[in-house]
């Protein structure tokens, strides 16, 4: 489930959700959306999954 991954990414990397949320999406209500029970559409699952893959596999400035 999309939710748990980005949790896990949260505690690791101690981002605030809002900000997860403008960097992955352009949205700083994203994941509470998402704790409120908001299903993301398919590309934009994909979009957050690959935002995540990418700042493990980059070095970052965020």
């Amino acid at each position: 489930m999309l939710i748990r991954k980005i949790e896990v990414f949260l505690r690791r990397t101690g981002m605030p959700a809002t900000k997860f949320g403008r960097l992955a999406t352009q949205d700083p209500r994203f994941v509470l959306d998402l704790r409120n029970g908001r299903s993301p559409r398919e590309n934009t699952a994909s979009r957050v999954e690959h935002f995540m893959n990418e700042y493990w596999e980059k070095p970052h400035a965020y």
